[in-house]
C-alpha cells in the first residue's frame, strides 16, 4: 500500500495563477522514482557517464561525470517512452477539451494528456512525471506587479492572453466533467482550476519537442509533438554540445529517439541542446529564462505612417511621403506586404539582420524620389542592409538615421533606464521580480547595440561622401 500511494498524484498543491516564480523549484516527489534507471528498464541507454545534477545556475539537468568522445550516443529512449499527444481511441471529452485550444497554445493540448497522466492511478508514465518541476518560472505565474515589470507591451499582451485563455478554459474543462462519473472522470475525481492548466501547458511548452512519430501504433510517420522523459533535462545552449537525431531500429523497425555527442564533452561539462533560434519573448514565455545579448533577440513594432513621420523628423529628415506614398511607392510596398488587403504591419528591429528587411526597403523606397532606379531594384537587394546603398549613399543615410530614431522612440517607451533597473536588482528582489528586469534590461541593452552599429554604418557612409568630395 505505501508503494501505490506513491502513484496517486495530487492536484491540490497547485499554485496560483499570480504565484511568483521559483529560481529551483521541487520536484513533484520529495524522493522520485530514478530516471535514469527508469529509462534503462524501458529499454533505453544512458551513457554511464550521463548523470542528472543541480547546477549552480540552470537549475537541474544532465551533466558528464567523464569526458566523452564526439559521435557517442548520450542517450536513447525507444518509441513507446515518449508521452504524446491525444490519439482517437483516448478520453473523448478530453479530445473534445483538445480541439477547442486554438493552434498557438498547442502545448495546452499534450498538456491536458499530462494531467490525465498525473491524474492516473499506476500511469506508465508516473516515474517521469514525479521528476518534473512542481512550479515553473514562465510570466503567467508572475505576481500581477511583476507582469508590469516588462514593460514590454508585445510580450505583456501575449502573458495577458495566456492567463485569459487559461482562466475561461478552466471553465471548458469543469463544464466537461461536471456530469461525469467517478469512473467516467478523467482526473480522477480530482478538480482541475487555472492554476494547474497554467503547469501543465508550462511542463509541456518548456519540455517538448516537435519530432517524428506516431501517434498511435498503426498510423504513418508524421511530425507529433512528444515529451521525451531525461532527454529533456538537457538544458539550452545557441552553441550546443549535443543534438537529438532519429533513427529506425534494424531489428524490428521502431523508432529510436538519441541524444549524440556534437564534440567532445568535458567532465562536469552540462549537456546542452539547441531548443531553436529564439528570441528572449519566446524563452521567457515558454521556458522561464532570459539569455543576455541574445543574437535572435528582437523589439516589435507596428509599421505606421505617423510614427515613422514622427522619427524622420526626429532625425532631421522631412518627406511627405509617410503620410502620403507616391502610387509607385504604394506598388513597392505592397510587394512588401505593408500596404493593400490585409497587410502585415508587424516589423522587428534586432536579431541577425539588425533591422527587419520590409521596414528598410520601405524607408529606402519612401525616402527616394527617383522612381525608375526604385522600380528596378531587386526586392531582396532593398531589403538587406549589407546591400551598398541601393538607392543611393543620401538615401542610405536618411534611411539608417531614420531607423535610430525609431530605437530612440522605442527606448523612451520603457519608463525606467538600464541605470534604475541595476539598481533596483541591487536591492534584492524576488525571482520573478529579477527575470522580469533582466529580461527589460537585455531589449535596452539590445535597442542601444542596434543604435550603435547602425551609427557606425551611417559614419562611414559620410566619411565616403566627404572622400568623394575632396576628390
Amino acid at each position: 500500500m505505501a508503494a501505490s500511494k506513491l502513484l496517486i498524484p495530487s492536484l491540490s498543491h497547485y499554485r496560483s495563477l499570480t504565484s511568483a516564480a521559483s529560481t529551483f523549484p521541487a520536484r513533484l516527489l520529495q524522493h522520485p522514482p530514478d530516471l535514469v534507471s527508469w529509462v534503462k528498464n524501458q529499454g533505453g541507454f544512458v551513457h554511464k557517464a550521463v548523470k542528472i545534477s543541480q547546477d549552480a545556475t540552470y537549475g537541474l539537468g544532465l551533466v558528464a561525470t567523464a569526458e566523452i568522445p564526439q559521435g557517442s550516443d548520450l542517450i536513447i529512449i525507444p518509441e513507446h517512452v515518449p508521452l504524446k499527444n491525444f490519439g482517437d481511441g483516448d478520453h473523448p471529452v478530453l479530445l473534445d477539451l483538445a480541439r477547442q485550444v486554438p493552434e498557438e497554445l498547442w502545448a495546452m493540448r499534450l498538456g491536458l494528456k499530462l494531467l490525465f497522466e498525473r491524474a492516473k492511478v499506476g500511469s506508465f508514465w508516473w516515474p517521469y512525471i514525479s521528476n518534473l518541476p512542481e512550479t515553473y518560472s514562465v510570466p503567467i505565474f508572475f505576481a500581477g506587479e511583476d507582469i508590469k515589470n516588462l514593460q514590454y507591451a508585445p510580450l505583456l499582451y501575449q502573458v495577458n492572453k495566456r492567463c485569459r485563455f487559461l482562466l475561461e478554459f478552466e471553465q471548458n474543462v469543469k463544464h466537461a466533467v461536471k456530469d461525469l462519473k467517478p469512473s467516467d472522470h478523467p482526473f480522477g475525481g480530482k478538480d482541475v482550476d487555472a492554476s494547474a492548466l497554467g503547469w501543465a501547458m508550462s511542463a509541456v511548452s518548456s519540455r517538448a519537442f516537435r519530432l517524428y512519430g506516431k501517434k498511435l501504433p498503426d498510423e504513418a510517420y508524421s511530425n507529433v509533438v512528444m515529451m521525451l522523459p531525461l532527454i529533456d533535462m538537457c538544458n539550452h545552449s545557441f552553441n550546443p554540445n549535443a543534438k537529438i537525431v532519429q533513427e529506425q531500429d534494424k531489428v524490428n523497425a521502431k523508432m529510436l529517439i538519441k541524444v549524440v555527442a556534437e564534440r567532445v564533452i568535458k567532465q562536469n561539462d552540462p549537456l546542452n541542446l539547441n531548443y531553436g533560434c529564439l528570441s528572449n519573448d519566446l524563452l521567457l514565455l515558454d521556458y522561464g529564462f532570459v539569455i543576455p545579448s541574445n543574437p535572435y533577440d528582437c523589439i516589435e513594432l507596428k509599421y505606421d505612417g505617423a510614427l515613422i513621420d514622427a522619427a524622420s523628423m526626429a532625425a532631421g529628415i522631412s518627406s511627405p511621403n509617410f503620410a502620403s506614398p507616391a502610387p509607385w511607392q504604394q506598388q513597392i510596398l505592397s510587394e512588401l506586404n505593408l500596404d493593400g488587403e490585409a497587410p502585415n504591419l508587424k516589423v522587428s528591429i534586432g536579431g541577425p539582420d539588425l533591422v527587419d528587411g520590409r521596414l528598410l526597403a520601405a524607408l529606402r523606397v519612401l525616402l527616394s524620389s527617383n522612381m525608375e532606379t526604385a522600380k528596378m531594384c531587386d526586392l531582396d537587394a532593398l531589403k538587406s542592409l549589407s546591400a551598398e546603398a541601393p538607392l543611393g549613399i543620401g538615401n542610405e543615410i536618411a534611411s539608417l538615421r531614420t531607423v535610430i530614431a525609431l530605437c530612440v522612440i522605442a527606448l523612451q517607451h520603457f519608463p525606467t533606464k538600464i541605470m534604475d533597473d541595476e539598481s533596483q536588482l541591487g536591492k534584492g528582489v524576488s525571482a520573478s521580480t529579477e527575470l522580469a528586469i533582466q529580461f527589460r534590461i537585455q531589449k535596452k541593452c539590445l535597442i542601444i547595440d542596434v543604435m550603435r552599429e547602425l551609427t557606425k554604418k551611417v559614419q562611414l557612409l559620410l566619411a565616403k561622401v566627404t572622400d568623394a568630395s575632396r576628390s
